[in-house]
């Protein structure tokens, strides 16, 4: 999944997609999940956590290779 900020507030279990793109090589990746919470004011934005739903395993390949090593 995925965790991020929005000036906009979503309802739990709502539906989504959301294009990613690598800073490294501008490649994107289209990835559709359901927003399991949500937190925070149209004053202050909000903190949206977001799981993805039937991403290809490519996809995957690709979420890895943006996201970077990870610490053990």
């Amino acid at each position: 999944g995925i965790e991020f900020r929005s000036e906009i507030g979503f309802a739990r279990w709502v539906e989504m997609t959301v294009t990613l793109q690598s800073p490294q090589d501008g490649g994107k990746v289209h990835c559709t999940g359901v927003v399991v919470d949500c937190t925070g004011s149209k004053h202050t934005g909000y903190h949206v956590s977001m799981v993805f739903t039937g991403l290809s395993k490519q996809a995957e390949a690709r979420l890895s290779l943006m996201a970077g090593p990870t610490l053990s």
